[in-house]
């Protein structure tokens, strides 16, 4: 048992490392000596657990994954009859976690490198998940007349792939502030249903801090 939880912690002690790697260096310039220095390993306990580099960002990816799928299921769960809300939120939290988890920002990164020639497991999560929500609110009638859930969950992915792409250069496209003013602008484009209750930009949570008379003079919340 000891020896299998310091297998354990010694591989996700890689994970991290080769995150913080393919983030600064990118995938085709991260060396293996690195990523093993960086964990505080040798060279023969990376092979013990990955054959090689490419075997390294698929776990990388994989572990972006799956905080990804934790993100869209919470939000799904809190807007279960609202899909437009949740993903506002999803997007709002996926933003988030690109700023402050180094293993998600790499697997996005990985995923738009072209040198390794996949398709990317991590966007195809994210992009299945956008898609499956904004038909369910085509279906629930949220949407505007005339938007389709295709072109909205089009739009929506488009704007992520842009934050994430831009956020790597400058840190202010990752804030709060940032993606409710993106929101602010395509809520009205994308639901014109009132009666339904209007999708909050800067994410449902702010319901629970502001007080309903003042709700209505919120405008954007404060950069974090």
């Amino acid at each position: 048992m000891v020896k299998q939880e310091r297998a354990a912690r010694t591989r996700r002690s890689l994970i991290h490392a080769a995150a913080e790697v393919f983030a600064e260096a990118g995938f085709v310039p991260a060396s293996l000596g690195v990523i093993s220095a960086r964990a505080g390993v040798s060279n023969g306990a990376l092979h013990f657990h990955f054959a090689n580099k490419g075997m390294l960002a698929e776990a990388v990816e994989a572990e972006a994954v799956e905080t990804v799928r934790r993100i869209t299921e919470a939000a799904q769960a809190r807007h279960e009859n609202d899909p437009l809300q949740a993903v506002v939120d999803a997007m709002h939290a996926l933003v988030g976690a690109l700023a402050e988890d180094v293993v998600v920002r790499a697997g996005f990164e990985l995923a738009g490198d072209i040198a390794r020639r996949a398709a990317s497991p991590l966007r195809q999560e994210w992009q299945r998940w956008v898609e499956d929500s904004l038909r369910r609110a085509e279906r629930a009638g949220a949407l505007a007349e005339g938007v389709s859930w295709k072109d909205a969950a089009r739009v929506v992915v488009a704007v992520s792939v842009g934050l994430e792409v831009l956020g790597g250069e400058d840190a202010s496209w990752l804030s709060r502030q940032s993606v409710t003013r993106i929101w602010d602008l395509l809520l009205p484009l994308l639901t014109d249903r009132p009666d339904l209750g209007a999708p909050v930009p800067s994410g449902s949570r702010a319901r629970a801090v502001v007080p309903p008379r003042a709700q209505s003079r919120l405008t954007r919340p404060e950069q974090r």
